[in-house]
């Protein structure tokens, strides 16, 4: 049987089949992610608590450990890691790379609910979660600066203005606002002026938050009735000292928030601040969807940033502090670089050795071809243009061009023996197909196993291997296809060979007769030879362990 019959005997399906390999690659090239690293799903849950004013001490006590003993239970747990400051918790935590991310949220969940009883009442609200993707990090920080505005208008700014309309931006997956806070209200109370007046820090607070609550005033009216509108919410200092604490009945008059406490206009929390080249400045942290191309998403939010910077007060200087896309456009660009270099380097040592333009057109076209039809597959796996799989095309690129190079020797040789190219063709094809069958089938044996690799490693390199398995089946493929087809319609016997191709040949020579006279001193000495190559086995294994 020979399989590359029918594509020697129909060199336009042959060719047509070809070129939608060929297109189909370089589409799904241009759509492909560009990532630095493979996408890999490590399902890691993040836990976090707030209760204010508590000391890093009681958040450990009275809000990790309950959270750590509810979400130790669950199965699959391999590690939790707890992290308390000043009132704040976040409890990390680590499952099998066996367990599906939605299901350890589910049971995360469950766990905080559990824990409800556990914790101290006075929490302003329940423990949340979110879900750590390793490979979210940080692809464009903005800062925001200013020498004429106070931080918290920058900050507001920033918060309501950019970071809502970057989050729009297609792929953006995540804006986050650092380096400043909020504007706020702090009130600083003098004990030993409450206890003059017989007041507590409970009435102070009970005071605050009755005048925060936004509580319906009522209505009036007979057989018509309006509802009463008052817009009595404090929003700055000189509205909150007027702010009655307690009523004097003896001296008719109340004491107010500004009569025992001092109350200036100010930020939610003061030890948060962020600087960029010197200066105060605010964040944005900006992070991208999984799945979504880094570059492109970097792309639009820099075009989108001139007209944004508009709706912004004047006298905020927006600038990029980290821009990830130059790294990784440098990486990939220079492992890009790399596979162009080695097909040219092959491409040229094929027509070293067979001197033909000819033949050498063959596998200079057989390689490519392999290597663009590999990104079709890897669009379909979801996979992404990374370092890693960038350079499983360029080792592969050495064990491409073997299966063409093989067919086009056999068939060239044939047809140097005098048989017409489609008979040399179809002829040696059918010769060497068994070959290219073993050969790759050897290659696969070596790098399937990474497939079945555990742990973070395991998970990384899985695309590697895969990338590197298509690109030398696809090889195989064409080099019983296309390979034959092109050698029945471009070999031809070779002229009388000119004095550089004599060099050539004589050179060769050498190296066959030296080969050769190695060849017959290994055969003549077998049993040494074979001592020294189980010698050298041993010796390996001894020095790995």
């Amino acid at each position: 049987m020979n399989i590359s019959a029918p594509f020697v005997k129909r060199p336009v399906g042959t060719t047509l089949l070809a070129i939608a390999i060929l297109l189909a690659g370089a589409s799904a090239f241009l759509a492909l992610p560009v990532a630095p690293l493979p996408k890999v799903d490590i399902p890691t849950i993040s836990v976090s608590a707030n209760l204010p004013g508590a000391s890093p001490t009681t958040m450990a006590t009275a809000v990790a450990m309950p959270l750590e003993r509810r979400l130790g239970r669950i199965a699959g747990v391999t590690e939790i890691t707890s992290e308390s400051t000043l009132g704040r918790t976040e409890v990390t935590v680590q499952f099998d790379l066996d367990k599906s991310v939605e299901g350890a949220a589910r049971e995360v969940q469950a766990a905080i609910q559990a824990a409800g009883g556990d914790l101290p009442p006075n929490m302003p609200s329940r423990p949340s979660y979110r879900k750590v993707d390793p490979s979210s990090a940080p692809i464009l920080i903005i800062t925001l600066r200013s020498k004429t505005l106070e931080m918290s208008d920058v900050y507001a700014a920033a918060n309501t203005v950019l970071a809502q309309k970057i989050a729009q931006v297609p792929g953006v997956g995540q804006v986050g606002v650092g380096g400043g806070v909020a504007r706020a209200v702090r009130v600083t109370v003098d004990p030993a002026t409450l206890a003059g007046v017989h007041l507590s820090m409970e009435d102070v607070r009970t005071a605050i938050g009755g005048a925060t609550a936004n509580l319906p005033k009522g209505s009036l009216g007979v057989d018509r009735w309006q509802a009463i509108g008052a817009d009595d919410q404090p929003l700055d200092a000189a509205s909150w000292k007027q702010v009655i604490v307690k009523w004097s009945v003896a001296d008719n008059a109340g004491i107010r928030l500004g009569d025992i406490a001092t109350v200036t206009d100010d930020v939610e929390n003061k030890n948060v601040a962020g600087w960029f080249d010197g200066d105060r400045s605010i964040s944005l942290v900006i992070r991208r969807q999984p799945g979504a191309n880094i570059l492109e998403v970097i792309d639009r939010v820099k075009e989108l940033l001139p007209e944004l910077s508009k709706t912004i007060p004047p006298g905020i200087d927006v600038d990029i502090a980290i821009d990830r896309a130059g790294t990784i456009r440098a990486s990939v660009h220079e492992v890009e670089k790399t596979l162009v270099i080695s097909i040219i380097l092959v491409t040229f040592v094929v027509f070293l050795f067979l001197r033909s333009l000819r033949a050498t057109a063959i596998p200079a076209a057989a390689v490519p071809l392999s290597l663009i039809g590999t990104f079709g597959v890897m669009y379909i796996l979801g996979y992404s243009l990374d370092n890693l799989s960038l350079m499983a095309l360029t080792i592969a690129t050495g064990f491409v061009v073997d299966d063409a190079i093989v067919v086009t020797e056999n068939v060239s040789r044939l047809v140097e023996e005098g048989v017409p190219p489609r008979e040399a063709a179809l002829r040696g094809a059918k010769q060497i197909g068994f070959t290219i069958i073993s050969i790759t089938c050897s290659l696969l044996a070596v790098f399937v196993p990474i497939l079945f690799m555990g742990g973070v490693v395991g998970r990384l390199f899985r695309e590697f291997a895969v990338v590197l398995a298509v690109s030398i089946t696809l090889s195989a493929v064409i080099s019983l296809t296309l390979t034959p087809m092109m050698c029945a319609q471009l070999l031809r016997p070779m002229p009388k060979p000119n004095v550089i191709a004599r060099g050539l040949e004589r050179g060769l020579d050498f190296i066959v007769r030296g080969y050769a006279a190695v060849l017959r001193v290994v055969l003549r000495h077998r049993f040494i030879m074979g001592f020294v190559t189980i010698a050298t086995v041993i010796a390996t294994v001894w020095l790995y362990t």
